[in-house]
């Protein structure tokens, strides 16, 4: 299973809605092994495909902690069903948004359908950690990074930020080119 390159800020990739899947065959299970892979490198604890330049309507989460056994999940053309008028506030980060965190607020329970790994059609009730990765990862398939909860001013500095580290990167590229050759 290989490691696939994540797509990072400001890539407008990103900001791609993502297509529902139409089939679960044997390509999208490999995806979504290869989307677990990943993830688990970074490490992360979400990914939403459309972060590996994929844009299917798909996501994986693990939530177990370092040292606890693995447990994945696979969320195939997942929907928010209900959300909580209760609210919760957890310190987000992204893959695609490396090393920055801030604080988000967003309904602390969900339900969701979603296809699982066998195309069954299912519903999970959500609270804490896994109702707001589920939205984090979500919110992907829509175009929406968790940037888009916090202020203007803050997320303005943040994707200025990540367009300097992106022409840096080109620039460095484009001299380590004309050295080699």
């Amino acid at each position: 299973m290989p490691i696939k390159p994540l797509i990072i800020l400001p890539d407008p990739v990103l900001r791609q809605v993502s297509k529902p899947v139409e089939r679960v065959d044997g390509a999208l299970l490999k995806l979504a092994d290869d989307m677990l892979e990943t993830m688990y490198d970074a490490p992360g604890i979400g990914l939403a495909a459309i972060q590996v330049g994929e844009p299917l309507r798909m996501l994986v989460i693990d939530l177990a902690k370092e040292g606890e056994t693995p447990a994945p999940h696979v969320f195939i053309n997942p929907e928010v069903l209900e959300s909580s008028d209760q609210r919760s506030v957890y310190e987000e980060g992204c893959l695609s948004i490396p090393d920055y965190y801030a604080e988000v607020e967003r309904p602390a329970a969900v339900r969701v359908k979603y296809l699982d790994r066998d195309g069954k059609l299912l519903e999970m009730e959500a609270g804490g950690l896994m109702a707001t990765c589920l939205q984090h990862e979500i919110d992907h398939l829509n175009g929406v990074l968790f940037i888009d909860h916090i202020s203007k001013l803050k997320r303005d500095m943040v994707v200025k930020k990540f367009k300097k580290l992106a022409k840096d990167r080109a620039a460095g590229a484009k001299a380590a080119g004309r050295m080699v050759g």
